[in-house]
This record gives structure tokens, C-alpha cells and sequence, in this order.
């Protein structure tokens, strides 16, 4: 009799666990794609769309359907730390960059109080250098493309230097956003013929690659004035912001290697393979992102933003029930889905607020993509999204951060 009672409890409670579990069930549908602000705005200013009299195909996208959800997709609800405002890169592969000088302008702030917008392309311009270098120095192995991972602009400051926006800007005149796709594909076209001809003459390559640059976004100054300072890019750095390139740190995790080693993230825009990537357990990486922003850090991140769950109209980005419930993402969900790739490398953004909602945070993220620009651009949404913690946990693979924020993480890998 008393083996029957304590398995029929036993019983009980296993089902009203299972039922604690059980999420309300998320709604989805083939929503049509309609153009925004990358279309509307972006575009026409870089003068790429011609009128079409032909009817324009229908495309329809499997969405979550995020109405009659309680979204926190409002600016002030978030506790903030100080940034710049939001930026387009325009139709230019550059969100790498921008969301690391995006991070950067806020670490100058938190280390010195200085209030400064500092020039993403300045970096672009010798990142492209140095990835033709690289194709020249390996006879056309490397990757030569628009992308690139958010440390690289760390490397261009530590080898060139920085300087402010409004001492270049890499805009032509006549311009509002960037437009890369001429410039990259003309470098892209001059480097196969490099490699047909086997001509691997590293000073002509890196001339000819830097004119065709100097043609679409002007040479970047070698020296300049600043507040009645003369400066070079590098004493720039070095003595105005006082910026120490060697405290800043890549957190990454993924099962593929081992944890708490310094790895490779093998991505292809990671292209000269950097190993300099301290690879943590997701509970370790979660909890750095919760403690860090909580201490006025903020993070420039990456991972994948192409998800049925991440709509452009809320802004909002979620894991919806049907794809995995919450209490299954962990570092296998995780991991199986950067290895058969639904999980990619797709962008850069800038973490700078949280907000905790019914005991899961959510963050607030400033973006350079024209997706974040979809709603009126007169309000403080304009430019940014709004992550929960289960999207950061699944689908961001890492971020940059000072290494202030993770003393004793680091401590672990001495």
C-alpha cells in the first residue's frame, strides 16, 4: 500500500513538472516582405535603384507572430549606459566595425568622461589593406570580403592608430551613407587577376588596392589637428583617448573546442585566424553578460540575426517556443545549430542596456543595419533592438569586452 501511494505521488509530480515546463504555444505565419529603410532610404541615396515596370515578385518570410505579446521594446525601460547615438554603416559590409568603434567610444567615456564619435571607415580602409597583404602573402588562400570579426578593428588601432569622425568620414560629398559594393567589387576583380597572373608583387597590389579606396572614400589623413592639438593617428590614440588596445578581450562559446583554452573562431571572416578567443562554458559566457552590463560595461557582440523569432517591425528577437522551449537551450542546442549552420556569423552590434522582465533579462542593442530602421526615425527606437536572454544564449557566439569585467574568468586560463 505504501509502494502504491509514494508512486502515485511520484507520479503526480513528475506530471505537474512536465506541465510547469510546457511554454504557451507561439504563433507563426508567412508574413510578406515589404521594403524599409534599406530600400526607401539607403538605397536611393547611393543611386542603385532604378524604376522597374515589371510586377515585383512576392516574398514571403515564416515570421513568429509577435502581436499580443508584452514586448519591452521601449528605449527607457532599459538602463543605459552612455553611447553615441545609432549609426548606419549603409550598404556596406562594415557592421563589424561599427559596432566595435561603437564599443570603443563607450569605453573612452568610461575610463576618462570624454564624449567622442571616432571613424569606423578609418579602420575599414587599413583592414582592406591588410587583407590584401594577407591574399598576396598567401598566394590567394586568405578571404577577401566585406566582413570581418570585431577584433580586427581592435588590430588596426593597435597597428594605425584612430581618429575622430570628423576628421574623416570615408563619405563622399554628395553622399548621406556609405556604398562599398563598387569599391569592393573592382579590389575583388583586381586581386583575381593578381592571382591569374601570378603576380604577387605585394607593394604594386597594396598601391593599386589603396587607389582604388583612395577614388570611393578619400585617403585617411596621416596627421591632423585636434582642439588645437596636432596629432598622428597613432599619438591620437596613445595620448588624447589614452586608450590601451591590450585590455580588451574576445569571449566566445562553442563546444567545438576545448573550454577555457585560448581558440580559433572558425568563421570565415575570422580570415588571418586569430587564436586569441577565450573560450568559456555558456553558463560562465551568460553570466559574464549579466554581471558586466549590471558594472557599466557594455559589449560589442556578434552571432546570427536570421531568425523566424527576430522580427524588424518590434524590433524584438526571440526564441520561439516551436523552434526550442527555454529550458532546453543549453551549449548542445547551441553548438548543433552553429554546426550545421543555422547558426551563423551574420552581424555585429553594440550591447548597451538590460532590462530584467518576469527574472530573465533583456538587452538593449544599438545597430548599424538598416533592419533596426524600419519604424519612424523619430523616435529614440530608431537604430536599435531589443534581445531576450534565451536569443543572446542561443544564437550570439561572442563578444568583446575590457578585461576588467572578467579578471577572474581570465585568471582560470593562466
Amino acid at each position: 500500500m505504501k509502494k502504491h501511494i509514494l508512486s502515485t505521488l511520484i507520479l503526480l509530480f513528475a506530471i505537474s513538472f512536465a506541465d510547469a515546463q510546457i511554454q504557451k504555444k507561439d504563433k507563426a505565419n508567412f508574413k510578406e516582405y515589404e521594403p524599409g529603410f534599406y530600400q526607401n532610404s539607403i538605397l536611393k541615396d547611393v543611386r542603385a535603384v532604378k524604376e522597374k515596370k515589371e510586377t515585383k515578385k512576392v516574398d514571403k518570410r515564416f515570421q513568429m507572430d509577435h502581436s499580443g505579446l508584452n514586448l519591452p521594446n521601449k528605449n527607457d525601460l532599459y538602463k543605459q549606459e552612455w553611447h553615441t547615438p545609432a549609426l548606419s554603416q549603409g550598404n556596406a559590409g562594415t557592421c563589424w566595425c561599427f559596432s566595435t568603434t561603437s564599443f570603443f567610444e563607450s569605453e573612452i567615456y568610461r575610463l576618462s568622461g570624454k564624449e567622442i564619435k571616432l571613424s569606423e571607415i578609418f579602420a575599414v580602409y587599413w583592414e582592406y589593406v591588410e587583407k590584401a597583404r594577407g591574399f598576396v602573402q598567401s598566394r590567394g588562400k586568405t578571404a577577401f570580403s566585406q566582413g570581418s570579426e570585431g577584433n580586427a578593428t581592435t588590430r588596426m588601432y593597435k597597428e594605425y592608430g584612430i581618429v575622430p569622425w570628423e576628421i574623416y568620414n570615408g563619405l563622399p560629398e554628395e553622399r548621406k551613407f556609405h556604398t562599398h559594393a563598387q569599391m569592393y567589387k573592382e579590389m575583388k576583380a583586381y586581386l583575381k587577376s593578381v592571382k591569374d597572373q601570378n603576380a604577387w608583387n605585394e607593394e604594386l597590389v597594396l598601391s593599386t588596392i589603396k587607389d582604388i579606396m583612395n577614388f570611393y572614400i578619400s585617403e585617411p589623413p596621416t596627421e591632423f589637428e585636434f582642439k588645437e592639438v596636432q596629432y598622428t593617428p597613432k599619438s591620437f590614440l596613445k595620448d588624447y583617448l589614452k586608450l590601451n588596445m591590450n585590455d580588451f578581450v574576445e569571449i566566445l562559446s562553442y563546444k567545438q573546442e576545448p573550454y577555457w583554452e585560448k581558440v580559433e573562431y572558425k568563421v570565415p571572416d575570422n580570415w588571418w585566424h586569430s587564436k586569441e578567443y577565450y573560450n568559456v562554458p555558456l553558463n560562465v559566457y551568460m553570466d559574464i553578460v549579466k554581471k558586466a552590463i549590471r558594472k557599466g560595461y557594455t559589449m560589442s557582440i556578434g552571432g546570427d540575426v536570421s531568425e523566424a523569432g527576430f522580427d524588424r517591425g518590434t524590433q524584438c528577437a526571440i526564441i520561439p517556443a516551436f523552434d526550442i522551449p527555454s529550458i532546453y537551450i543549453d551549449e548542445n542546442a547551441r553548438q548543433f545549430r552553429f554546426s550545421n549552420r543555422t547558426t551563423t556569423d551574420d552581424h555585429g552590434m553594440h550591447l548597451v542596456g538590460f532590462l530584467e522582465k518576469d527574472g530573465k533579462d533583456w538587452y538593449l542593442i544599438k545597430d548599424s543595419s538598416s533592419g533596426s530602421r524600419n519604424n519612424d526615425e523619430n523616435v529614440p527606437e530608431f537604430g536599435y533592438y531589443f534581445f531576450s536572454e534565451d536569443y543572446v544564449k542561443l544564437k550570439m557566439m561572442g563578444f568583446t569586452v575590457h578585461k576588467d569585467a572578467v579578471k577572474k574568468i581570465l585568471k582560470k586560463f593562466d
